[in-house]
């Protein structure tokens, strides 16, 4: 690079990540001052500041910014081409971050991950759980397992299966304020839907708050919550009638589907990862082991 060199990139992205030339230093085994000269002569060799310094701390300028986004790029595919070089000894190894819905993350996936962990010793698995879509792309994570079919085109998508979303309520919900029969008896329930926050792609959201009704009628939440895990939780504890996937009661079978004869929408689950990976034993490997475990979920 004209006026770079690698050794200050290292050195200005480990600042970039730590927000201080202290912290920075530490990760590189480097003194505060050996970090700010190799800073400050990166600077002078591009005839621009990258940080504003502030008393509290480094702030990013706008080339520092675009620097660090290079740098962060630069990191990933290097991470990445290490994975695929360690993957062509016989046994698979190297990082694997994978990341999911905060619900089927905590609820359905993390449970069966011993099995794989146990079988591939030298896979370094990350579970990263988020209702917000992280960037494969940008190598912010390996793998996904999302609700949504994804729109860029450099990223390979397999359809795993379908969530069916019915109702449910705990026991001590329905002893106290009794069972409903019918889906207009769902106007004198407590309900919980989610909140306008929410980021799960589902058709028509709160459904659970229209059917049954009247044109024009809507029934008013007892609850707003901003996440699938956050209503299962809150439907667990007896709170009110809440909409779920059918994985999450098959999991704890701790729940009472009411209104049996009701379906909510549907919503396809897909193993997602970048094209770059499509050679990837550690990838090949969860792939097959996630489409063994949504074959038992599917028939459930």
């Amino acid at each position: 690079m004209i006026g770079m060199d690698w050794d200050k990139i290292r050195v200005f992205y480990a600042v970039a990540e730590a927000g201080s030339f202290t912290h920075a230093g530490e990760s590189l085994s480097l003194s505060q001052s050996a970090v700010s000269r190799q800073v400050s002569s990166l600077e002078e060799s591009l005839q621009t500041p990258l940080f504003h310094r502030h008393a509290r701390g480094l702030m990013l300028t706008e080339a520092g910014e675009v620097l660090h986004r290079t740098a962060r790029e630069i990191y990933a595919k290097l991470n990445m081409a290490q994975g695929l070089i360690q993957e062509s000894r016989e046994r698979p190894k190297g990082p694997l971050r994978i990341t999911t819905t905060i619900a089927f993350g905590s609820v359905w996936l993390a449970p069966r991950l011993k099995e794989f962990l146990e079988a591939n010793p030298d896979i370094e698995v990350t579970l990263m759980l988020s209702d917000n879509e992280l960037d494969l792309s940008m190598r912010q994570a390996d793998v996904a397992l999302r609700m949504t079919p994804p729109t860029q085109p450099d990223l390979i998508q397999r359809r795993l299966m379908t969530l069916h979303y019915h109702v449910f309520a705990a026991p001590s919900y329905l002893v106290e304020h009794g069972t409903p029969d019918a889906l207009e008896d769902l106007d004198n329930h407590r309900l919980i839907v989610f909140g306008d926050e929410a980021r799960l792609a589902l058709p028509n959201l709160n459904w659970l708050l229209q059917a049954g009704c009247a044109e024009g009628c809507r029934r008013k939440a007892f609850l707003k919550v901003n996440s699938t895990f956050g209503i299962f939780r809150a439907v667990q504890n007896g709170i009110g009638i809440g909409a779920l996937p059918h994985y999450l009661n098959d999991q704890t079978g701790n729940l009472v589907q009411i209104l049996p004869e009701v379906n909510g929408p549907e919503v396809d689950l897909f193993f997602v990862y970048p094209e770059e990976l499509r050679h990837s034993h550690r990838v090949a490997l969860f792939r097959a082991f996630i489409a063994r475990k949504t074959e038992d979920l599917a028939g459930s």
